[in-house]
């Protein structure tokens, strides 16, 4: 269950279709595979299948978990190098903690975002404390990778600490949706995230049989990524179930419905919608790092060796083990 909920009712409401909007068509649905990451936590890769200009200016994405681990089995990643986008860890449900070499960190949690621009270069990790080790619980997140222009790909790092109360709640038209907007603009409404390239970013929960019509900023590419539940997308309802992504065509408004009946673990349909004005540039990527080409890559790499991208600070966090 998402950490931030709120009664829709009271929310401002996102406006109405009119005729004067352009429904997007649906281009592709595409099902990411599962997979492992860091030091083993189960991970959903759900670009999977997607073309880079078709994603820009978006580069990865994992779902993290769902997943209810058992004492002694939650894990994280080991401090690890970034350069050249940025780094956006959304927690739905548990617990991570955060270091940089920068000097940023932090615990993630109830809904609270991370975005770790990563620029010239970073080190960091990512781990669950020691108590969620020993306890075993819930952890559910998302991490996204944004890219940067070539103009920002050597810029100062950055981190930002969202809690998940910063995030702006919005209500469908009818109220039968939550949104939680963490970057961007929708309908005039503006999420707490700031970014070096135009993007938003929301988590809808929709209801049962409920309906959410967004306008969608024609200049954007629109993603729509299922956490959980079933329903459908675009005006000629594909249907679409949880690890499985909607990539929108052209046009200013996109349109989402939850099936009448969910699982009952999983009572309504909660989905990510991600968009962003595409960079249009080249883009070239070897593990964590993304650049603009080979040569950069490789002295990224070079950089990293040398000990140039930072140095684990005395004292660090480090993972913590059953």
């Amino acid at each position: 269950m998402p950490a931030v909920t709120a009664d829709t009712l009271t929310l401002p409401r996102i406006r109405a279709a009119s005729l004067g909007d352009s429904e997007r068509p649906v281009k592709q649905i595409s099902t990411g595979p599962k997979g492992y990451e860091g030091e083993g936590f189960p991970v959903v890769r759900a670009f999977h299948g997607v073309s880079k200009a078709d994603l820009d200016p978006f580069v990865h994405m994992d779902q993290m978990g769902e997943v209810d681990y058992a004492p002694g089995e939650p894990k994280g990643t080991a401090w690890h190098p970034h350069r050249g986008f940025e780094t956006v860890t959304y927690m739905i449900d548990g617990r991570f903690q955060h270091q940089d070499s920068h000097g940023g960190g932090g615990m993630i949690e109830n809904g609270a975002t991370q975005w770790m621009t990563a620029g010239a270069g970073i080190l960091h990790i990512e781990t669950p404390p020691e108590e969620l080790v020993v306890s075993g619980g819930l952890f559910h997140g998302i991490q996204l990778w944004v890219n940067l222009p070539a103009k920002d790909k050597f810029a100062a790092p950055r981190y930002q600490n969202l809690e998940g109360t910063s995030a702006t709640l919005l209500g469908s038209a009818d109220g039968g949706a939550l949104i939680r907007l963490i970057a961007g603009s929708l309908d005039g409404h503006t999420g707490p995230g700031s970014t070096h390239t135009p993007i938003s970013l929301a988590h809808a929960t929709i209801q049962p049989g409920a309906q959410l019509s967004l306008p969608w900023p024609a200049e954007f590419n629109a993603l729509a990524y299922v956490l959980s539940g079933d329903g459908t997308v675009g005006a000629e309802r594909r249907p679409i179930r949880s690890s499985q992504l909607a990539l929108f065509g052209a046009g200013d408004r996109i349109t989402l419905s939850a099936a009448d009946h969910q699982d009952s673990n999983r009572p309504a349909f909660e989905v990510l919608l991600l968009g962003g004005r595409p960079i249009g540039e080249p883009v070239v990527q070897y593990g964590p790092f993304v650049m603009n080409t080979v040569e950069e890559l490789q002295q990224a790499v070079d950089d990293y060796r040398s000990g140039r991208l930072g140095v684990i600070p005395a004292g660090a966090l480090m993972p913590h083990t059953g």
